[in-house]
């Protein structure tokens, strides 16, 4: 950890981990989405179709710096590519 970092009060970088983190799973989620989707050759549309969602929305799940994104959003997405969302806590 930076010294920057530690200089920080605990709860502070507690959280700023966290959002670093939230954000890395987005990315990975986000390309893992991406990947299924040209394995399966589902167009954008078709996806958005499939999610009963709009483009636009699908867009903002695709875009790995887009960290907002609902429980909802990425149950319907893995469902649209055949897959199943899990979650844990740890």
């Amino acid at each position: 950890m930076s010294p920057k970092l530690l200089a920080m009060p605990k709860s502070f970088r507690t959280l700023r981990v966290c959002s670093a983190t939230n954000a890395s799973i987005k990315k990975v989620l986000a390309w893992q989405i991406e990947q299924a989707m040209q394995q399966q050759k589902l167009t954008r549309t078709e996806m958005a179709r499939r999610m009963a969602t709009s483009r636009v929305q699908l867009n903002r799940l695709l875009n790995p710096d887009n960290d907002s994104v609902t429980l909802g959003t990425l149950s319907r997405a893995a469902t649209a590519i055949g897959r199943r969302l899990r979650l844990e806590l740890v």
